[in-house]
């Protein structure tokens, strides 16, 4: 039987060489395609950025790559005899190697490694105190990420110099990574300070005797560039934290010579070093020394060796001379340091945020988990209980509505599937426009009970709304035209419905097309994260959604909350959070089986999560006043409301950042550890995975892809996400969109619930 509910002519074939116009519904989708294509590459964006930012600061906190190598023992026969015994100051004028020492009765204060948010300030503290001078040998990194510290450091008058940005022992490195190495600490300095220098003291080799092989033509490149290598005659060992007597005394030249001085203001706890140094400046103060730079002590010495006299023009102190090693920062070197500053700023306050949330969100996650398993216990101990009972069993017929367009690859399936039914159902298919035949496949079958109406294409709701006034009685089915019921599904999903303050029933939503990756990856996702899912919100009366696939609803208790809304993209959240408003109670019946065809390609997958994951932000924002209801009804808004934003848009966004982390620890923190995190996690998810497919009666071959899912799936569901965050965002909106089908899933053999393998 047909009920046409608007005149519908099949149009006109287009003539012979002629290009078909475009439909309406074809242009609507081109453009809302054009829309969402910025709204993608803003997600991609917005997902690089956040790598770039977790990169740099990986960069920042820890030597690159692991390279924690120091050469020690090498031979030096390339060496000049004139460096390894000349003066700790070594330049190169005229490309001839020339060593400076410190005048007699003169000390060159130098400190490494800085700068250091706790020890550093105290260090200048005490600089000043003493109006002594000091030349510091700052790590690039440490710079970008404390630059304060250094702008206070070069107005106080303190000469800086370049130890490299990560530390590392530059005889192992490439030249372009010693380059590297170099020019970072430079921009780093022009954007804290405004200044390069040309100072530098290379990590792990404080005194000449530490040239050898492999580091001498990187002091020879760098002599070349212009830059001054400072050694140290004396070095105070303050690192080993041997006493704050022994640093004093192992600090201390030889009487009456000069000296450049070794202390440490970072790397390490430094509190004996801030104890020693008062002492120590005292003490060579008491015996006649007087404390310069590095460039003061290069104007006051001629210097020796094998070259002519060199040196920068200057004069004792940190006046004129500071001009021989610093030099203002201009062009684009300050520019590209300012950003590198600000870059550094952000990342140095956007991954620890992120790591408080991600540790927040693990909390949330795994009591979600432990929730999620003892409610699911729960609830399948209480529904399988043998005197477990609703009420009077519901024996009465039905009406089911099954809303179509261009479903001919499915309707048929679906049509015979629902006339095996064990309960008496009429059948009503709306035909939301299809151009396919999809009306005249269901009517041509000849089944019993099916009536078709045709209505012009106006979505999803409004073919449910049309099934509904065209329903005979008074439970209605909604179902999607891709899924297969089986026999005993209706018989099932009704039974709840004897209880009179329920309003609507939640069935078991299966993935039928599981022998693909993509498919697996669904049926996993089905099983744990939506039926599990179900359970829990069952017993805490705050079902959130009705799958389209599945539901059955009293028909009193839809016309009452206004049928079927378009203001949102998942209608199903829409009228499930409405009757929780309204009143009813909303259930879920696993034994009530519908298989559904998942999509088949990434593509598809896509375009359904993203108007699941968007529709469900528009039911939540529509109906966001749940959250002052008073009485029962408003036990969504106190409870489901704050639980769907926690868990299904708050942590969705955050969980696939574990992940990240996770090769974040791994590259710049510690492998190991954080590998067995990441298996920790794994195998929660696994558990509860499990148990799961235990209570839905699966085969667990499956599980077997879920490491391959977390490391794939969810991300893909983490873009879709930003996506759908963006587009909400901005304002977008989108059709009820078409998903291509294969109509391969048929119905289940047998109906002893046991799955299909």
């Amino acid at each position: 039987m047909t009920t046409p509910t608007t005149p519908s002519t099949p149009p006109n074939p287009p003539a012979r060489g002629r290009r078909r116009a475009p439909s309406r519904m074809e242009r609507a989708a081109g453009r809302a395609a054009a829309l969402q294509r910025p709204r993608v590459l803003l997600a991609l964006l917005l997902l690089l950025a956040l790598t770039c930012v977790m990169l740099l600061d990986g960069y920042l906190r820890a030597e690159v790559g692991g390279d924690q190598r120091v050469r020690t023992g090498a031979p030096a026969g390339d060496v000049p005899d004139e460096v390894l015994d000349g003066g700790p100051i070594l330049s190169f004028p005229g490309g001839q190697a020339t060593t400076v020492s410190v005048p007699d009765k003169t000390i060159v204060l130098t400190f490494d490694d800085g700068p250091d948010p706790t020890w550093t300030p105290q260090v200048l503290e005490i600089l000043e105190k003493y109006d002594v001078p000091g030349t510091f040998f700052l790590v690039g990194s440490m710079v970008s990420r404390h630059p304060g510290i250094v702008r206070d450091m070069v107005e106080q008058g303190n000469e800086v110099g370049v130890h490299t940005f990560t530390h590392v022992d530059l005889s192992y490195q490439s030249q372009a990574r010693v380059t590297r190495e170099i020019e970072q600490t430079q921009l780093a300095l022009a954007g804290a300070a405004g200044i390069t220098t040309t100072l530098f003291r290379a990590p792990y080799s404080s005194q000449t005797d530490a040239i050898d092989n492999y580091s001498w033509p990187v002091y020879e490149s760098l002599g070349e560039d212009g830059y001054t290598s400072v050694f140290v005659d004396t070095d105070s060992d303050d690192w080993k934290r041997p006493g704050v007597s022994k640093i004093v005394e192992w600090a201390t030249p030889e009487d009456g010579e000069g000296a450049s001085v070794l202390f440490h203001d970072a790397g390490g706890e430094r509190s004996q070093t801030i104890q020693a140094l008062p002492t120590y400046i005292e003490k060579m103060k008491a015996k006649g020394y007087t404390f310069t730079t590095v460039s003061g002590a290069m104007a006051d010495q001629q210097p020796t060796g094998a070259g002519p006299a060199g040196g920068a023009p200057g004069t004792t102190g940190s006046g004129d001379s500071l001009q021989a090693a610093h030099h203002a920062a201009t062009g684009a070197t300050l520019y590209e340091g300012k950003a590198l500053v600000a870059a550094v700023a952000v990342a140095e306050w956007t991954v620890p945020a992120l790591s408080v949330g991600l540790v927040i969100v693990g909390v949330a996650v795994m009591g979600r988990f432990a929730m999620m398993l003892v409610l699911a216990r729960r609830h399948h101990r209480q529904r399988n209980r043998r005197r477990f009972s609703w009420g009077p069993p519901v024996t009465g017929p039905v009406s089911v509505i099954v809303p179509a367009y261009n479903e001919k690859e499915c309707i048929e399936a679906t049509l015979r599937s629902l006339a095996r039914s064990t309960h008496p159902i009429e059948i009503v298919v709306v035909d939301d426009g299809s151009t396919d035949g999809t009306a005249e496949i269901a009517e041509s079958l000849g089944l019993p009970g099916v009536r078709v109406v045709r209505q012009a294409n106006a979505g999803k709701p409004a073919a449910l709304n049309n099934g509904v006034r065209h329903a005979r009685y008074d439970i209605v089915v909604m179902m999607d035209g891709d899924t297969v019921f089986e026999p005993d599904t209706v018989r099932h999903l009704v039974q709840p419905l004897a209880d009179p303050s329920v309003g609507a029933v939640s069935g078991n939503a299966k993935v039928g097309n599981r022998r693909t990756l993509i498919g697996a990856w669904q049926h996993i996702e089905y099983v744990m994260g939506f039926n599990l899912d179900r359970r829990m919100y069952d017993l805490l009366r705050c079902m959130p959604t009705i799958p389209g696939a599945i539901g059955a609803f009293r028909r009193e208790a839809v016309l009452q909350v206004g049928g079927m809304s378009h203001d949102t993209l998942a209608e199903d959240t829409d009228i499930t959070i409405a009757l929780h408003r309204a009143g009813w109670r909303v259930v879920y019946e696993e034994h009530a089986r519908a298989w559904t065809e998942a999509p088949g390609s990434l593509g598809q997958l896509w375009s359904q999560r993203y108007r699941w994951s968007y529709g469900t932000m528009q039911a939540l924002w529509k109906h966001r006043r749940c959250l002052t209801d008073k009485g029962p009804s408003g036990r969504f808004g106190r409870v489901g409301m704050p639980l769907v934003v926690l868990f299904q848009v708050v942590t969705p966004v955050f969980a696939p950042l574990i992940d990240v982390f996770t090769v974040y620890s791994m590259v710049f923190v510690d492998f190991r550890a954080a590998l067995l995190a990441w298996l920790a996690v794994l195998a929660v998810q696994l558990v509860c995975a499990a148990y799961a497919f235990r209570l839905d009666r699966e085969r667990y071959r499956y599980l077997l892809m879920m490491p391959l899912q977390q490391l794939a799936y969810r991300q893909m569901m983490y873009l879709v996400l930003i996506h759908s965050c963006v587009t909400a965002l901005t304002g977008g909106r989108l059709r009820w969109q078409k998903l291509k089908r294969t109509g391969e899933v048929g119905a289940p053999a047998g109906t002893t619930g046991t799955g299909t393998g």
